[in-house]
């Protein structure tokens, strides 16, 4: 979204960018939306009413005002499920204004009662009807069952718009075909990333954590959970021979505090320089995904030059081209050797910013 907004700015275009929660705003050109506090009320409205996105009325309201003075020709939706704004304001807004939208989806969430994800729970609810959720305990989380009001007032407030979704995979693209979003044009542009900052860098890394003679599996996830495969990686330390070493990124405290011997943990990294450097030292980075739509670590790993194994899943496999491998865990367990035998001559690394950015200000200006 940043990367978008710069690029418009630098060539001409009045933009402007909002975000959620996170940092605060630099200049008039952003726009930070809502407080902490907001925020923890609009997640614990969620989880007592199952209403994801319907609280934040002032925040959004505030929002709002402001887009009356901006009066915007295009509007550039992403992620909405943040707890961080009304949907039934915003959308309602865009209609009868009739601003034209780009509305690039990052998860399934757009077109559900309930789950940004469906594939691990194999859920089909969403193409007629969503109800009897089985997901709530995952996010968004929720303490009542609220997926049918959820599914129809959503699919209320996201048609009759003048929209075009975007979508980062052809996988998540087909899906939209069969949800009620399906009368909407779907153009899909792949994620990028900066070939500027990814790329092979080499590092002490191996002297650091004393692998210089292993050959390294790596994982990195911004959140690991049950659907980024954490526990693969568990089950995978215990079958690996001294050769090999497993090296995690992204791990919470009470994730490293039980990890097993042959694993080294390592929390979030907020430094893209270390991380390219992790990138580079590893010989293979595994992706034992779930569910997922078009992931950008698979991206940055490759820009290293690093191979990308995954499995069947989302949009993962469309990332890797003849750069990697897919597989299943029952092959992975039984075969690892065979797995993380081969070497790859990693090319067409096609997935940079200035290619995405390019096709995002066309269809702008389509």
């Amino acid at each position: 979204m940043m990367n978008i907004h710069k690029e418009l700015l630098k060539e001409g275009y009045e933009s402007y960018v909002v975000w959620g929660r996170g940092r605060q705003p630099e200049n008039d050109n952003e726009i930070y939306m809502n407080d902490k506090l907001g925020v923890y009320f609009h997640a614990l409205y969620s989880r007592l009413t199952g209403k994801t996105g319907f609280a934040s009325k002032r925040a959004t309201k505030k929002l709002l005002k402001k887009l009356d003075i901006i009066k915007p020709d295009i509007v550039h939706l992403h992620n909405v499920h943040g707890y961080y704004i009304n949907i039934e304001l915003l959308f309602n807004y865009l209609k009868e204004n009739n601003i034209k939208v780009i509305w690039t989806l990052h998860d399934c969430w757009s077109f559900t009662g309930q789950c940004a994800f469906f594939d691990f729970a194999k859920c089909n609810k969403w193409k007629m009807q969503c109800k009897n959720c089985p997901q709530l305990n995952q996010y968004p989380k929720s303490f009542v069952d609220n997926s049918k009001w959820n599914y129809q007032k959503k699919k209320e407030l996201f048609t009759n718009l003048n929209l075009t979704i975007v979508t980062p995979s052809k996988w998540l693209a087909n899906l939209v075909k069969e949800s009620y979003l399906k009368d909407y044009p779907v153009e899909v542009i792949n994620n990028g990333i900066d070939l500027n900052i990814f790329k092979p860098t080499p590092s002490n890394f191996r002297e650091k954590y004393n692998l210089k003679d292993k050959k390294i599996i790596l994982g990195v996830a911004n959140v690991w959970d049950r659907r980024k495969g954490l526990n693969d990686f568990i089950e995978l330390s215990k079958v690996l021979d001294d050769n090999y070493h497993i090296v995690l990124v992204g791990l919470n405290k009470k994730q490293l505090k039980n990890l097993p011997k042959n694993i080294i943990g390592i929390e979030r990294t907020e430094s893209q320089k270390e991380l390219v450097e992790i990138y580079t030292a590893a010989d293979v980075f595994f992706n034992p995904t779930y569910e997922d739509n078009y992931p950008t670590v698979n991206l940055e790993a490759l820009a290293c030059e690093t191979p990308v194994i995954t499995y069947d899943t989302g949009g993962s496999t469309e990332t890797i081209e003849e750069n990697g491998k897919i597989i299943t865990k029952e092959k992975l367990l039984k075969n690892y050797r065979e797995v993380f035998s081969n070497n790859y001559n990693i090319k067409n690394n096609k997935n940079n910013n200035s290619k995405m950015i390019k096709l995002y200000i066309n269809l702008y200006i389509k």
